[in-house]
């Protein structure tokens, strides 16, 4: 058992009192949206998490030294945790992520390392 793994079962036998629970999982009022990128605020009592899509276009008139593009950030949902329970999703992603390249290779965050190299058509160079 990982070192995270202990300290996760730790915390739940501390917040059961070592006593057998069932969870029961309600999921009538719950909402399904996607979210291709998230930001991150905190306060000194909470974490805030937006998540919503990112959505780039070119700018319209753009100067030589300008920028080519503007990426808009469109924030969909925002969800507030306390410090605990942001410490507890992040213990739980890290072991989802970790879990997932051990199955099917590491996940390359940036795009570049990402691409495939196109092969020029037959006969063309």
């Amino acid at each position: 058992m990982s070192e995270e793994d202990k300290a996760v079962k730790e915390q739940a036998e501390q917040q059961t009192g070592n006593k057998k629970v069932r969870l029961r999982v309600n999921q009538s009022d719950m909402e399904t949206t996607y979210a291709n990128s998230f930001r991150p605020v905190a306060s000194t009592e909470e974490v805030m998490l937006d998540f919503g899509i990112n959505q780039t276009f070119p700018v319209a008139g753009k100067k030589d030294d300008g920028p080519s593009a503007e990426i808009v950030f469109n924030v969909s949902s925002r969800v507030v945790l306390n410090f605990f329970t942001a410490k507890r999703l992040a213990v739980a992603l890290g072991q989802l992520v970790n879990n997932y390249e051990k199955e099917f290779g590491e996940i390359k965050l940036n795009a570049a390392d990402r691409r495939v190299a196109k092969e020029a058509p037959k006969g063309k160079k």
